[in-house]
């Protein structure tokens, strides 16, 4: 299975990279499934229905979340509606959403995870204990071709933590959040492709996507300011290729993406 998960995208600048990138991205490396992270597509903050509708007509089949997935409070009735867009998985008990999905590949399915960290983040439900809940009922190369886990934390430690816990017994570790790309891609020794931060689709010449002079006033002066305006340069659309073994449902391959922007450029095999 062919799979590329996309870092957080990042307001108007982000859903244009993925308007360019993404459908020619498909094509190109005949992917199976895209997943992306989308709780910052909203101007920065959260996600609406009618981006959600936007970013699966430029190919996106799965929308992942994290601590901004309630920004938008219309997203709130909307998210028992659309199966294809995740909360964390380890929310408590009676949060509105899914935090996983089996989703159909032709005579195919893939498991995709949405968790949120705990360290220097919201005060959720274990996101180690939940991911065994979640996997004592879907096993690789049994009953799914692949599974994939967003894991969206602040701490790199936690993340790292996480991709050695589940090395094995699912086909990806990603990291979501920092909104800067980690070099750090590689296949842990169980078959389980890791890598810290994905990065994000958006503007590089900022401060984690948003306008440069507001955010470094911020943090000179010590003073609440105007709301953080995302930046609106072009972007750089960042993300990670996987590909999976057809028996094992482990990794067979990664590389990192990377395109438009001012980042430089990288596509697997170049």
């Amino acid at each position: 299975m062919r799979i590329l998960f996309c870092g957080d995208v990042m307001g108007r600048p982000g859903r244009e990279s993925v308007r360019k990138h993404v459908p020619r991205l498909r094509q190109e490396f005949g992917l199976d499934l895209v997943v992306l992270n989308a709780e910052n597509a909203a101007g920065g903050f959260g996600l609406t229905e009618r981006l959600c509708g936007e970013l699966y007509e430029h190919g996106v089949d799965i929308l992942t979340t994290g601590n901004h997935v309630w920004d938008q409070r219309e997203l709130i009735p909307y998210i028992d509606r659309d199966p294809r867009v995740l909360r964390p998985a380890n929310f408590p008990k009676g949060t509105p959403g899914a935090g996983w999905r089996l989703h159909p590949v032709g005579e195919r399915r893939a498991l995709v995870i949405n968790l949120m960290g705990r360290l220097f983040m919201d005060a959720l439900d274990d996101p180690f204990a939940r991911l065994d809940g979640i996997l004592a009922d879907h096993r690789l190369a049994e009953d799914v071709a692949a599974i994939v886990v967003d894991f969206h934390a602040e701490a790199s430690s936690e993340k790292m933590a996480m991709g050695h816990f589940a090395d094995g017994r699912v086909s990806a570790v990603f990291g979501s959040h920092s909104h800067t790309p980690t070099a750090d891609w590689q296949i842990l020794p169980g078959g389980t492709a890791y890598q810290t931060d994905a990065g994000m689709c958006g503007d590089y010449d900022s401060v984690i996507g948003l306008q440069k002079g507001p955010a470094v006033r911020r943090f000179v002066t010590k003073m609440p300011g105007e709301r953080p305006q995302v930046a609106s340069g072009e972007a750089t659309l960042c993300g990670i290729f996987l590909e999976t073994d057809d028996r094992s449902g482990l990794a067979q391959s990664l590389e990192p993406v990377r395109l438009g922007g001012c980042l430089a450029p990288h596509l697997p095999g170049r």
